[in-house]
């Protein structure tokens, strides 16, 4: 550690800040690569293949038995205990008007990461983490998405098939679906 660095001990935020200071002067190549790639995990509803944000993501988990809530919508098919917690299960594609199908053994929940709204989204196949570069961007084909549009951040391709960028913030905070009972 250098004199200079040595001197901020004290003050562990400017010494932080003096560390990556550093490393954008000595390594742009990996500052340049941290904001060139976009990190998101991959899942399928019926035919769309989509990438939420890693940060929306808390858990995944396969589909858990469910209790009917009394008075909701139909896409929300039940309630869950998760690990001592109560947890609402949504069907995405039944929300977004799409034909409801049968849990298979590649349905999952993905458990969105609030600390406020305990939902999780019933999606049809989980394809793992997906990197895209800005190259990869392709937000013409947001007008591929049918009715996953209004919960987009934009899209990627690559090998001529979209990844359509879902936000769960957006379907959480879209009105319908804050409002599930009748």
């Amino acid at each position: 550690m250098t004199d200079a660095l040595r001197a901020l001990a004290g003050d562990p935020f400017e010494l932080l800040a003096a560390l990556e200071r550093r490393v954008h002067a000595t390594r742009p190549d990996v500052v340049r690569r941290r904001n060139d790639v976009w990190l998101g995990l991959g899942f399928r509803v019926r035919e769309h293949w989509c990438v939420a944000p890693r940060e929306d993501v808390r858990e995944i988990i396969p589909m858990p038995a469910l209790s009917r809530a009394p008075g909701a919508k139909p896409w929300l098919v039940g309630v869950a205990n998760v690990r001592g917690g109560i947890l609402a299960v949504a069907d995405l594609a039944q929300f977004l008007g799409l034909p409801r199908k049968v849990a298979q053994s590649t349905t999952r929940v993905l458990i969105f990461n609030s600390g406020k709204l305990p939902v999780g989204i019933i999606v049809d196949e989980v394809a793992g983490y997906r990197q895209f570069t800005v190259a990869d961007q392709k937000h013409q084909r947001v007008a591929d998405a049918g009715p996953l549009a209004p919960y987009l951040l934009g899209a990627f391709e690559r090998e001529q098939q979209p990844w359509f960028a879902f936000s769960l913030h957006k379907l959480t905070e879209h009105l319908e679906f804050a409002h599930a009972g009748y």
